[in-house]
């Protein structure tokens, strides 16, 4: 197999400014015409043939002419042999039976629609991201994926589609693989400092992991992702209704959590102020006190006073 050009190279072939060669192609259709005139006036065939021969090669000459944008390639190929991605944004004259593919290297967002996947924890969901991407290796891109016979000579549109349409298909299986690595949501302790790195805390880390995984699978085709980020996260509907009350049930938990934490510390204030102050009081009407003070500050009701007019004694 031949291993040679097996990435990116410059072309270095003949290359000419194109207001140059314009030009000598204007100079040389003068002559043809000059040729054919002067031919029919002496009617010398020759002089004839001479100046449709150099007309013909003139109209060839003219499809040697392009020109190149910022952040765009052409990648030359002469019969079938790879010769080289030249960048250089201008006016210019190539031989016109190099075949010329035009490809942009300008940064394109592709949106990725959610799609069904469990996560660590087996749980459906639906994920999506948005991802930057751009050609980075030419060679790449036009001889190591079949994008080439796919656009076919459609132009730099559908060739970029069918890269684009690579890239949709790649992204998809990276984003399933980040996805059934993390669960959701963490279901454990709130408090707990331990809690394990999830889809929906993950953030810039869980970002960064896609990036990644992105390159890895695009990096054979000469792309490269810039920047990937999750747009969409969910449940998947069938259990949505479900985890929600499971995140309700979560966040009143940790709400009666810190109420009692608070109860408590104004109960052991309470009972320190009134110690500073010599109210001795026995161990059936501190505990009932303490009670009473649990009750007021933690129901979710205003309290009902109960006035205590002492013990009757028989």
């Amino acid at each position: 197999m031949n291993t040679e050009n097996k990435k990116e190279i410059v072309y270095n072939g003949l290359l000419i400014n194109g207001f140059i060669a314009l030009l000598l192609w204007l100079l040389i259709m003068a002559g043809a015409i000059y040729s054919i005139v002067i031919g029919a006036n002496a009617e010398d065939a020759l002089f004839i043939t001479g100046g449709i021969i150099l007309a013909i090669l003139d109209f060839i000459g003219l499809i040697g002419f392009f020109t190149l944008e910022p952040n765009e390639a052409i990648v030359m190929i002469f019969f079938g042999n790879y010769k080289g991605t030249f960048t250089h944004n201008g006016f210019y004259w190539i031989n016109p039976f190099v075949s010329r593919k035009r490809l942009t290297l300008r940064a394109r967002n592709l949106d990725v629609e959610p799609i069904k996947v469990n996560d660590k924890e087996g749980n459906p969901i639906l994920i999506g991201m948005v991802i930057v991407w751009k050609l980075k290796d030419t060679y790449k891109a036009m001889f190591e994926i079949d994008a080439q016979s796919i656009a076919g000579n459609q132009g730099t549109a559908m060739r970029m589609n069918a890269f684009e349409k690579y890239v949709r298909i790649q992204s998809d299986a990276a984003l399933r693989e980040v996805a059934g690595h993390y669960a959701y949501d963490d279901n454990k302790d709130t408090t707990d400092d331990d809690s394990e790195l999830t889809l929906r805390s993950g953030g810039d880390e869980i970002n960064d992991l896609l990036i990644e995984k992105l390159n890895e699978r695009l990096e054979f085709a000469g792309i490269e992702v810039q920047e990937a980020r999750i747009n969409y996260l969910t449940y998947a509907p069938e259990i949505a209704a479900v985890m929600l009350r499971r995140q309700q049930a979560t966040a009143v938990i940790a709400a009666r959590e810190k109420i009692v934490e608070g109860a408590v510390s104004m109960v052991k204030l309470a009972l320190d102020k009134l110690g500073a102050e010599n109210i001795e009081l026995d161990e059936d009407k501190r505990a009932a006190m303490v009670s009473n003070l649990l009750v007021v500050l933690c129901a979710d009701e205003s309290a009902q006073p109960v006035i205590n007019t002492g013990t009757l004694n028989h």
